[in-house]
């Protein structure tokens, strides 16, 4: 009996039929640029021919198509898709997106190892080759409320499951910094593995220090010279463009050719009402091309760059013996999927349904506490109000200070220079923490927007003009069982229900796509001005992104790296 070496080996030879064959078209060959015109010969799961003419026992016309290599998201959180993985894959793999490499980062930090393992059973299942992260900051601070604590005891048995890169973004740079021995354990028990980075605007020595832990991968890059210094300093830059962070523009200057091979790109966080409308990493492929970079830097960083960044040796090239995760474009330029095959299965309605179900998981996670409108107030402090200053498409803030109006002997919300109330609630049931501030940059006018996504601790985040409203918002989450709530006027203008930890829904992702439209339309009604306000929103509580944040211990000075008393 032939074994199945041997028939890839008789197949690649042209011996006996390869299983399927794409004929008529050429593929971007990723070491000398070029559009090769050629047969592509698939064997099961893996490339057997190209570069010749084959038979195949299915045979596929793609005649005037291109082929590229299957691309891969080197860094996000499925989670803050609001669907489960098995949405995911549905909703992101026909867009070639063929490798998603996540940090289960939220979840973990509300259910600990339990969401670790909802992963990793889930990503057995999938079609796309999802690849896990161990989440190495699960409470990401000491300044905030988490859910969970996942020490290194907790990490360690899951090191070498199949689907198990390494340790994921390392956020708690000062702690590396500073030899932090619960930091130490994680990252010595990694040496030699893969470690994620998680470093904004570090530089200079704290930086070499940061990276001698043997940290190679960042992406929290936001300017060119910060991803310069670290490609310079042996880090592999994984360029950003999400529903909130939008890095893609600022980088755009080192996505050139003689940079590819240390660039890989990412979503971080991406929506599916956002997929659906631009797209997932081929929304960023077409917007670099458009602005003139080389497609082949583009389609590297896609593909094979990223596999190398991540150690994953059998994908990322159009050529024999390479995982046959493909994909079939209209053109370099369009970067339009027609067609989609992942470890050489073509990507097709029939295809998702042999996968086996995963049973959700923490459904019963929000145990916040009600509250009413006496509970947002801000005493009045002496002389200027620290204010969190968004900026739109970044989840960097500023720290403004202003004289805010009194009322009574509360400080009051300023809606000429568009300064509102922010609140974080704990919702896991521990403490009952509530803290309260402002923020600047929503545009609301009127009522309150809230939400249990909330980075990373995932506490109840609220931001408001009315108090009463504030109150309603954050309680109806509670009685939906997590997700996000719109409210004016005392009513529910709009919401959608995350009952998955809080986090993800229980609908397909057609379902949450159109409700996130409908959402996104009552928060317009309030007079909010962000693209992307409920993401917006869901970093606001994040303390170990610079330069002003919320917890439910208090507002938090990051570059402090400490609570404003």
């Amino acid at each position: 009996m032939t074994s199945k070496l041997e028939r890839f080996i008789d197949q690649g030879v042209g011996r006996v039929p390869a299983d399927i064959v794409l004929k008529g078209g050429c593929f971007f060959d990723l070491v000398t640029g070029e559009l090769v015109q050629s047969d592509i010969a698939i064997g099961a799961d893996r490339i057997v021919g190209t570069s010749g003419n084959y038979e195949g026992e299915t045979e596929i016309d793609i005649s005037g198509r291109i082929v590229v290599p299957g691309f891969i998201d080197t860094h996000l959180h499925i989670e803050s898709s609001l669907v489960t993985p098995h949405e995911f894959d549905r909703c992101v793999l026909p867009y070639g997106v063929t490798t998603a490499i996540c940090d289960p980062h939220e979840i973990a930090n509300v259910l600990g190892a339990a969401g670790i393992e909802f992963f990793l059973e889930s990503a057995l299942e999938t079609i796309m080759d999802i690849r896990v992260q161990l989440s190495s900051c699960v409470p990401a601070t000491h300044l905030e409320t988490s859910g969970a604590d996942l020490p290194i005891e907790s990490l360690l048995p899951y090191r070498h499951h199949p689907k198990v890169i390494g340790l994921a973004e390392f956020m708690n740079f000062p702690g590396v910094i500073h030899k932090d021995p619960i930091c130490m354990a994680k990252l010595d028990a990694f040496q030699g593995g893969h470690i994620d980075g998680h470093a904004p605007l570090l530089s200079g020595n704290d930086l070499n220090g940061y990276l001698a832990a043997g940290i190679r991968t960042e992406h929290e890059c936001t300017t060119a010279s910060e991803a310069l210094e670290k490609i310079r300093k042996g880090v592999h830059i994984l360029v950003r463009e999400g529903s909130v962070s939008k890095d893609l523009a600022a980088l755009m200057p080192i996505i050139t050719e003689r940079l590819s091979p240390f660039l890989a790109l990412c979503t971080d966080d991406r929506n599916p009402l956002d997929i659906a409308e631009q797209g997932h990493l081929d929304h960023m492929i077409r917007t670099a091309i458009a602005s003139r970079v080389e497609p082949l830097a583009i389609y590297r960083a896609a593909s094979i760059s990223a596999a190398r960044a991540f150690g994953l040796k059998d994908r990322g090239l159009v050529a024999p013996g390479w995982r046959a995760d493909l994909v079939v474009l209209d053109s370099l330029e369009n970067c339009r999927a027609d067609m989609v095959f992942s470890a050489g299965r073509r990507v097709t309605d029939a295809l998702f349904s042999s996968r086996r179900p995963v049973a959700p998981i923490g459904l019963d996670s929000v145990k916040a506490r009600p509250v009413n409108a006496a509970h947002f107030g801000v005493p009045v402090a002496e002389g200027e109000t620290p204010v969190i200053g968004v900026i739109p498409g970044k989840i960097i803030t500023e720290h403004r200070r202003y004289r805010l109006p009194v009322r009574g002997n509360e400080a009051a919300v300023d809606l000429a220079n568009d300064i509102i109330k922010v609140a974080v609630i704990e919702r896991h049931g521990k403490n009952g923490n509530h803290a309260n501030g402002f923020v600047q940059g929503f545009g609301l006018k009127k009522g309150a927007i809230a939400s249990t996504v909330g980075h990373d601790s995932h506490n109840i985040c609220v931001v408001g003009v009315s108090e009463d409203d504030m109150a309603r918002a954050a309680n109806r989450l509670s009685e939906i069982k997590g997700g996000f709530v719109v409210v004016e006027g005392g009513k529910v203008t709009g919401e959608i229900a995350l009952p998955i930890a809080g986090l993800m829904s229980l609908e397909p992702y057609e379902t949450v796509r159109d409700t996130l439209h409908q959402l996104r339309k009552a928060a317009f009604a309030l007079g909010a001005t962000l693209e992307e306000p409920f993401l917006q929103l869901a970093f606001l509580p994040l303390p170990v992104i610079p330069h002003l944040k919320i917890s439910d211990r208090g507002m938090v000075d990051v570059d402090k790296f400490a609570l404003i008393g």
